[in-house]
């Protein structure tokens, strides 16, 4: 029986409404007044103000919350799947057993230190009073202060620039998935992420045939690959039932 790994990335959500994150109107184009996005999208962000780094990550994520899955999602909500995404839209398709590798928009944890095991809470959104955004975010999360707390604050739980894969993100189990499969589709990822790069690493040494799916694919150094010059909306629709 085959066994194909999904790896996804921005563009399978783009036909619910939520922007890529290198388009024009994309996420990482789309700062805060004074930081770009690389810089908030950070854990020192977080630590040292709080309050500007909550109000990006509502404004950039949140405010998408209520977007629903579209026919992509529906399409993998029987595979295995790894997606870059945390927009959650997977779990509203009915995928119950796909890793969300950077973490989820509707999930919190207690801050804590890198690789401590900690459980999940559901992130406080829809309490968050928009005309007094920053002191709502800040209550929301626990925040006292000018700065979190450890194991007493919470944060959002995303993968940040200045953080690293541990399995409160699934990790191990990813790199599992990686090694015992066949062959691995990436869908509308732009390859430029570790996570991307850790899966090419484990194709190229173990043989595995890779697909890419994407309208303008980057070109991946790997010699069993095949390129689809296509969203992934026109992908799932030409794969059908497979």
């Amino acid at each position: 029986m085959s066994n194909t790994l999904y790896i996804t990335g921005a563009g399978v959500s783009a036909a619910s409404g939520i922007p890529t994150f290198r388009g024009e109107d994309g996420f990482w184009r789309i700062g805060s007044a004074h930081y770009t996005p690389m810089e908030m999208a950070t854990r020192a962000m977080y630590q040292h103000n709080p309050k500007e780094f909550l109000a990006w990550y509502y404004h950039r994520f949140a405010t998408y919350r209520h977007h629903g899955p579209n026919d992509v999602h529906h399409w993998l909500s029987d595979k295995n799947l790894i997606t870059q995404n945390i927009d959650g839209l997977d779990a509203k398709a009915g995928n119950n057993n796909y890793i969300a590798i950077h973490g989820r928009l509707d999930l919190m944890t207690e801050f804590h230190n890198q690789g401590e095991a900690v459980t999940t809470h559901p992130a406080p959104w829809e309490s968050i009073d928009e005309e007094n955004l920053h002191a709502s975010l800040l209550t929301a999360f626990a925040i006292d202060g000018e700065k979190p707390q450890l194991y007493h604050s919470y944060k959002p739980l995303v993968l940040l620039f200045d953080e690293y894969y541990t399995d409160l993100y699934g990790i191990t189990e990813a790199q599992q998935r990686m090694l015992s499969a066949d062959k691995i589709v990436f869908i509308g990822t732009s390859f430029s992420v570790n996570i991307t790069q850790m899966a090419l690493e484990i194709a190229r040494s173990r043989s595995i045939d890779v697909e890419v799916v994407d309208p303008e694919p980057v070109q991946v150094a790997h010699a069993q690959v095949t390129y689809h010059r296509m969203t992934a909306l026109e992908y799932v629709q030409r794969m059908g039932s497979r």
